[in-house]
């Protein structure tokens, strides 16, 4: 049997449909009914026989951070995939995060080792992975900085892997994935499905920050290698290429038919906005979306290098033009159905 957590995000979706159709016994946790409306969705872009597809999941409700649910979701598990992490850049959300990503990751460390888990399967993020000033290109070389990357995700996702290290030393079997952005059909209202919408309604501000996009069927694909490999207690960083956030906003846009971004936002203009942001939240209680690590990091310019992984695997990622292309076929298949 294998276990995924995380399994009703975007990646997990994509992840969970490779398994299924590899005639893996899979089993997943869940924690609404809702964010099971998500995965059956995101099935939608890849087969017209999503109710099969779907029911060959065992579905247990668990939360990471509560171990007695946990405890039925690891029965008879040998293989576990571990996705499941809060993403936030508001810094109130820092104590979720905590609770999540680094609490949950131990509880399911602590559970693999107790059941003598063959393998985890741990996704991390490069938001652990800082610049040093002897290379300008991060590869799985480079290590946590906190003094550079000093906001809740990045320390909360750093302290998940040394869960995940610890698990290691005490013999669990691990592997840590570190992707980039990661493009995926579905979950349009939520992470990079953001960067499609925007581009549809034309938006018209772009920055000229850099960072690595992947595809999620890329990710997914290495995860299911990584598993089924000899090679363990490695990390492995997943970056197809390094693009600019204005390129990839340019690429959907042009390929909708809608006016591409034009203005630029400075980092003076980044500065007042996020304090006009944070404002906005403590009047109004509305969720801060637009952070001061969020502007810096809009700014900021990261290489990514992912040789590790493709010599590993003889792997070859899919070019990132090709893939925004393909997500934004399945956003207009999203638009003509009434949705996002």
């Amino acid at each position: 049997m294998v276990l995924v957590t995380g399994g009703t995000g975007m990646l997990g979706a994509h992840l969970l449909f490779q398994l299924v159709n590899s005639e893996a016994s899979v089993r997943a946790i869940y924690r609404s009914e809702d964010s099971l409306e998500k995965v059956k969705k995101a099935f939608s872009y890849f087969t017209d026989a999503v109710t099969p597809v779907f029911s060959k999941i065992e579905w247990v409700r668990a939360d990471v951070r509560d171990i007695t649910s946990l405890e039925t979701a690891f029965q008879g598990v040998r293989q576990v995939y571990h996705l499941a992490a809060l993403v936030s850049f508001d810094p109130s959300s820092y104590s979720k995060m905590r609770a999540v990503n680094i609490h949950g990751t131990a509880n399911v460390v602590n559970l693999c080792l107790d059941r003598q888990v063959e393998k985890l399967c741990f996704v991390s993020s490069i938001a652990t992975l800082s610049k040093n000033h002897e290379k300008t290109v991060i590869d799985e070389s480079n290590e946590f900085y906190l003094e550079n990357q000093n906001y809740g995700y990045a320390i909360t996702k750093y302290g998940a892997e040394m869960e995940v290290w610890r698990g290691a030393q005490e013999g669990l079997r691990i592997l840590i994935f570190n992707p980039g952005v990661i493009l995926g059909a579905g979950y349009w209202t939520e992470n990079s499905g953001i960067l499609f919408s925007m581009a549809h309604r034309e938006f018209p501000f772009y920055t000229d920050g850099v960072t690595g996009f992947v595809g999620a069927e890329d990710v997914a694909t290495l995860l299911v290698k990584g598993m089924n490999s000899p090679l363990e207690n490695e990390r492995f960083i997943l970056v197809s290429e390094n693009k600019s956030y204005r390129e990839i906003a340019t690429k959907t846009a042009l390929f909708f038919g809608k006016q591409p971004p034009r203005i630029k936002i400075n980092k003076t203009i980044g500065a007042v906005a996020w304090r006009l942001s944070w404002l906005r939240s403590k009047l109004t209680g509305a969720p801060n979306n637009f952070t001061k690590h969020s502007a810096r990091a809009a700014h900021k310019k990261s290489y990514y290098r992912s040789e590790k992984v493709k010599e590993a695997f003889g792997f070859e990622f899919e070019p990132v033009e090709a893939l925004v292309q393909k997500v934004a076929k399945h956003y207009l298949k999203a638009i003509s159905e009434g949705a996002p």
